[in-house]
């Protein structure tokens, strides 16, 4: 059974981190991209950060550049975003995506193919 899971997320203060993570079962994320995007109450599901299977390529959103960070670990099939200065708008569900190749574009929620099904990330104090 091909899926994606994420975990990690929670409530943390302004200015605080957090790591997510997205470990896959039934495939292997060897030959596939990983984007995380997030949805945020009331508004559209953004792309933010790309990486290919390779990890030579990374895209990021310019709201999450500079303060997070993607990587893999291969040994355990699983992705990372690690989260620093955290802001209240990072406020969202955060989903981790999946698909063979690499994406033209990598932010594009069209571009994949496999979804987990979202982890609330709550930045508050």
């Amino acid at each position: 059974q091909v899926q994606l899971v994420e975990s990690g997320g929670g409530l943390v203060q302004p200015g605080g981190s957090l790591r997510l993570t997205c470990t896959a079962s039934g495939f292997t994320l060897d030959y596939h991209a990983v984007g995380w995007f997030r949805q945020a109450p009331g508004k559209e599901r953004e792309g933010i950060v790309c990486r290919s299977s390779s990890g030579r390529s990374t895209k990021y959103a310019d709201s999450v550049k500079g303060r997070f960070t993607i990587s893999r670990d291969s040994t355990k099939n699983s992705v990372y975003l690690q989260m620093n200065s955290l802001k209240p708008e990072d406020t969202a569900v955060y989903y981790c995506a999946a698909v063979w190749g690499m994406p033209l574009n990598g932010l594009e929620i069209n571009e994949y193919t496999y979804w987990g099904q979202g982890t609330q990330v709550t930045v508050s104090s």
